[in-house]
């Protein structure tokens, strides 16, 4: 007989890293649908440029923002050592 398996603990900080992880893996999804709502919005192409223009730099800008904060909670979740490659390795 198996013995009975023991519960499956994850360490609190490799947790909040892989979900800091994956959620930087998404952005660009979110991005990518964020910049097609315009397109979405006015099928016909006629509309006000400018707008979509704002519309489309203030987009990028929190994109930027929210890369910086994930970034930046990342290097406080893995202690702030970069991850070695393995070209790296001696």
């Amino acid at each position: 007989m198996k013995a009975p398996a023991r519960p499956l603990f994850l360490e609190r900080r490799g947790y909040r890293s892989r979900r800091i992880m994956d959620a930087s893996r998404l952005l660009p999804v979110l991005g990518f649908l964020l910049f097609l709502v315009p397109l979405v919005r006015q099928p016909d192409g006629n509309g006000p440029t400018a707008g979509y223009l704002v519309y489309l730099f203030s987009v990028w800008f929190v994109l930027i923002v929210i890369a910086a904060i994930l970034s930046r909670r990342l290097r406080r979740a893995t202690g702030g050592a970069p991850e070695e490659t393995p070209e790296e390795r001696p």
